[in-house]
Formats: C-alpha cells, structure tokens, sequence
C-alpha cells in the first residue's frame, strides 16, 4: 500500500483539475477569476468542511475510511499553510482517499466524491454569502 502522503499528493493534483474543469465549464470566466474560485474548492479550509460533512454522512466505505485515518494521521514534515494543523491533515485525508481511488482507477467512485465535494462546497458558499 502507497504512503498516504503520496497518494494525497496525487489526490491534491487530481482534485484540482476536477475542479479547474468545473469552473471553467460552469463559470467561462478569466484565468484570474476562475483562479480565486477554485480556492473555495481546493483549500485546506474547504477540504477539511467537506471531509466534516462526508464523514457525518457516512457517505466512505470502510476501505476508503481506513485511507483517511491513515492520511489524517500521517506526519507530514512541510508546515501547514495559513491553517492549523488539524486542518491541514483533514484536507490531507481527502486527498489521499482522491489519490487511491484515481491510481486504483476507481473512476465512477471518484467522480461521485468529486462531485459530492463540489455539492458541498457551493451549498457552503451559496450559505455564507
């Protein structure tokens, strides 16, 4: 089984392009806008609502609930960024279950989550203004 910290670094890359084609298809927006909307999607902050939210839901199975712990618990030695560390290692579970579910080409679950993810991001932006 992968590290958990290189398939979160595979699902940091995947999320974004899931959510570039988002925006870009939903928004048709410039490079610069389309930039500052993503961020809502992909932030630590965001990742680590979305992740309260799915887990509340118990929307995992227990395969892709073992890779979250795995992933929340695995000791990264970069420093968080413009969040604490819990937050931090919640947005690193959801990347890494993003990561095993893409490098074990479990697409249609993948996109479920993906768009799962999407769902509660824009219900949480529509909400806070």
């Amino acid at each position: 089984m992968l590290n958990p910290l290189s398939l979160a670094y595979m699902g940091d890359s995947i999320l974004d392009t899931y959510i570039r084609k988002h925006i870009i298809i939903k928004i048709k927006g410039k490079p610069n806008r389309l930039h500052q909307l993503s961020k809502q999607y992909v932030s630590a902050k965001g990742q680590a609502y979305a992740l309260n939210i799915l887990l509340e839901e118990s929307f995992f199975n227990e395969e892709e609930f073992e890779i979250i712990q795995r992933g929340r618990n695995a000791k990264s030695h970069t420093k968080a960024k413009n969040t604490d560390i819990q937050t931090y290692r919640k947005s690193s579970a959801i990347e890494a279950v993003i990561g095993y579910l893409f490098l074990t080409d479990e697409t249609e679950r993948l996109e479920v989550l993906i768009n799962r993810i999407i769902n509660i991001t824009e219900e949480r932006v529509n909400t806070d203004g």
